[in-house]
């Protein structure tokens, strides 16, 4: 009876007024949302002007101060020759930090926040630490004293962190000076570098090209001479893209050996693929000389659930022939050209020189991508990723990421059972595992880990030589090309440590190559890419070098080694 008496007064005229309220209000909210995301984006872009304008001023004021600094002489230093005049006096603080502070953002827009408070701590540094006086750059997901870490996101924005993450309070310990936070994709899901609250950093070689991501902001400013040292993360890639695509080095660690406590992320609680802390520079030994700055003991008594694995000098400095093992595509993600071309170069190189090269192809790597990754990291449907996005505007970095996640549940299965046989993948978006699924899932992947490292030590390889993705791709197609994260992606699955070392560049054949690039699949990601990686010619190629989880110093011993037989041209004109 009431659902009668009900059903009729919305069938009448006061059922349409509600309805029509409803729509109204519905509206509302959305465009209150977005002027609220509108407000946070001007907010932040203030902030980050003040701030860039108080660097320059400081620098401008010592540069007018000392006239007869060599600015050219001191950017031309590796960070070891650095910190040598650093300790030995020829080279102050004061004149490292306001050298590299002129350098920043070279029109890449790739800082977010001056962490002003360095001034200060530069009279404070202490003397005896590794790392005294070097201006350090932080991609913004590194917690800062009284700074935000938005992560592109307008629900972070006016939220200053309350203390330091783990790995900033060593670096200051160790006598470092962190000077800039780094911009990211919005919520560091992109390999691509743009969120609205900062907008879009560009490639320091070619302004039309990504600089890769999440830890983007952190590539072009290395790539572009503006900083000496830098810190990022990585999940799927995020180190290694921007190292690839800004012709820099990187290293994506064991997800443990250095702390991430106190790092801002956008989901919490997810293991199945962990996340990894690593150091970016301009060369192979400056990463090395990071590492052993932070494996000290302040970091592991600052965080205890840190192995207390000091850096193993006798490894990195070993000059033994190495037995490496190399493939030169992975089936899944067809090389372009110049990456093909960067590891047979690489491979041959190599073998020059006295090492053992030996092909080998972990298994399975469509089942560790699709099923193991993906779901990993999706495992509730993208829900918890998706509150991070209540009322924002979502960055076109993203690509179809937000809307395919947003698709309500019934949606969801009836595509992954559609979908399923034509789009890598997507299926593990769409559907939510429950707890007994998602220990199902956290257990094929170790049994996956100990699969590829048995076929590894069957072959008694020392390390492993791959391609990397490269050349840069144009702006705004990483999200377009997401089955491009094949090669970085399988060695987070595995939490195998992998870097990227720069070996050559792009050059006329590379580029007339890519009008014959097809792809493995033909499907609208391999599309995407022949378009993206086009018009790259100069631009730089890396290759990765992965070794077996906590031979991080093996690691990049053999990128040492890669980059003494390479030696390309690093940083752009």
């Amino acid at each position: 009876m009431v659902l009668d008496e009900l059903w009729d007064t919305l069938s009448g005229a006061s059922g349409a007024a509600l309805a029509c309220c409803f729509v109204v209000a519905a509206v509302a909210l959305r465009w209150s949302g977005r002027w609220s995301a509108q407000g946070a984006a001007a907010r932040t872009r203030q902030r980050q002007r003040a701030g860039l304008e108080s660097m320059n001023e400081a620098a401008r004021r010592f540069r007018l101060q000392n006239p007869d600094l060599d600015s050219e002489a001191l950017l031309a230093l590796s960070l070891p020759q650095l910190v040598q005049k650093l300790h030995g006096g020829e080279v102050s603080p004061e004149a490292a930090l306001f050298t590299y502070a002129w350098e920043v953002n070279r029109g890449t827009n790739c800082v977010t926040s001056y962490l002003a408070d360095c001034e200060t701590w530069l009279s404070e540094a202490p003397r005896q630490g590794l790392l005294y006086g070097v201006p350090v750059s932080l991609k913004e997901c590194f917690t800062y004293k009284g700074q935000d870490s938005t992560l592109g996101l307008s629900l972070n924005e006016g939220m200053p962190s309350e203390c330091d993450s783990v790995v900033v309070r060593v670096l200051k310990l160790q006598g470092a000076v962190p000077f800039v936070h780094t911009n990211v994709p919005q919520s560091m899901f992109s390999y691509d570098c743009s969120n609205p609250l900062f907008g879009q950093t560009t490639n320091p070689w070619k302004s039309s090209k990504s600089p890769g991501g999440s830890s983007g902001g952190e590539g072009a400013l290395i790539g572009s001479g503006g900083s000496p040292l830098g810190l990022g993360t990585d999940i799927g890639g995020s180190i290694r893209f921007p190292s690839s695509f800004c012709g820099i080095c990187g290293l994506k660690p064991t997800s443990n050996r250095l702390s991430k406590s106190g790092l801002k992320g956008c989901v919490y609680g997810q293991t199945a693929v962990q996340l990894s802390v690593g150091p970016m520079a301009r060369d192979v030994e400056s990463l090395a000389l990071c590492l052993r700055a932070l494996l000290c003991e302040d970091m592991f008594r600052l965080d205890p659930t840190v192995p207390p694995l000091p850096f193993r000098e006798e490894v990195y400095t070993s000059s033994r022939p190495l037995r490496v093992g190399y493939y030169e595509t992975d089936n899944y993600t067809m090389p372009t050209p110049a990456m093909r071309r960067a590891l047979l170069e690489t491979k041959q190189s190599l073998e020059a020189a006295g090492h053992t090269l030996v092909p080998f192809l972990p298994s399975n790597i469509p089942y560790a991508l699709e099923t193991l990754s993906t779901g990993g990291l999706f495992s509730d449907g993208g829900h918890s990723f998706l509150q991070n996005f209540k009322g924002d505007l979502v960055d076109p970095c993203l690509g179809d990421l937000i809307s395919i996640l947003r698709l309500p549940s019934w949606l969801k299965g009836l595509l992954a059972f559609l979908l399923k046989p034509l789009v890598r993948l997507v299926t593990s978006l769409l559907l939510p595992r429950s707890a007994g699924k998602l220990w199902e899932l956290q257990h094929e992947i170790e049994m996956y880990r100990n699969t590829v490292i048995a076929q590894w030590r069957a072959l008694d390889l020392d390390v492993l030589l791959t391609p990397m993705l490269g050349p840069a791709l144009d702006l705004n197609a990483p999200g377009k090309a997401t089955g491009a994260v094949s090669y970085t992606l399988l060695y987070n699955c595995l939490d195998f440590p992998a870097g990227v070392v720069p070996v050559t560049t792009v050059t006329a054949e590379d580029d007339a190559q890519m009008e014959h690039y097809s792809g493995y699949f033909g499907d609208i990601w391999d599309k995407v890419l022949r378009k993206a990686v086009r018009k790259s010619m100069g631009l730089p190629v890396a290759v990765q070098c992965v070794a077996l989880p906590w031979h991080e110093e093996l690691c990049l011993r053999f990128m040492r080694e890669v980059e003494r037989l390479m030696t390309p041209e690093k940083r752009p004109s």
